[in-house]
């Protein structure tokens, strides 16, 4: 068995000052940071983990996933502009800190990209193939926003026959009902909220 954590989309357009800010981001970055320092530093009371990765929302024209100049978001298939390709909005949060990740996956360049399983190194290697070749067979997930990225990327990872944990203490939603909902559903279909 090997385990690796996914911190997905801990950005500054997704934190309070962003343009699409989950409130207590800034908060869930600082947590998953402090967990982040614990592993890197191999306490012995840090989770092992083979690999810590990260996502980041990487938007060059993702079509309909912004709403269109003159049009206001709907928050459910159209947002705000947010966490386009070279602006400080796209980088990770200071909170986020270390970031020892073995490798980062971008998504969304041409959609909404929500999965992490939608994402590829700067190499062009896909997530799925990525954890293959590293024969990790246990994720977690954490980060933003729980009723969007981080329901997606449990969700396709159960798909793909991973067993899956949700670390709910290191994860914030845009709505506190969504939010619980997204979490019940990934519950349903088969991973452990921890």
């Amino acid at each position: 068995m090997k385990r690796a954590l996914i911190v997905v989309d801990v950005q500054n357009d997704f934190c309070e000052g962003g343009t699409l800010p989950v409130h207590g981001g800034a908060e869930v970055a600082f947590r998953i940071g402090s967990l982040l320092h614990h592993w890197s530093a191999k306490d012995p009371n840090a989770p092992e983990y083979a690999a810590v990765l990260a996502t980041r929302a990487h938007h060059v024209a993702p079509g309909s996933h912004f709403a269109h100049y003159g049009h206001e978001p709907d928050y459910v298939e159209s947002w705000p502009p947010h966490c386009v390709k070279g602006t400080d909005g796209e980088a990770f949060h200071p909170n986020l800190d270390p970031q020892p990740f073995d490798a980062v996956f971008l998504k969304g360049e041409h959609d909404a990209g929500l999965s992490a399983f939608d994402g590829r190194t700067a190499d062009g290697v896909r997530l799925g193939d990525w954890l293959r070749t590293h024969q990790i067979t246990h994720l977690d997930v954490c980060g933003i926003a729980t009723e969007q990225s981080v329901r997606a990327t449990a969700l396709e990872a159960l798909q793909e026959k991973l067993e899956v944990r949700v670390l709910t203490d290191l994860v914030a939603g845009h709505a506190e009902p969504a939010a619980r909902k997204a979490l019940e559903e990934v519950r349903r279909a088969g991973a452990a909220l921890v």
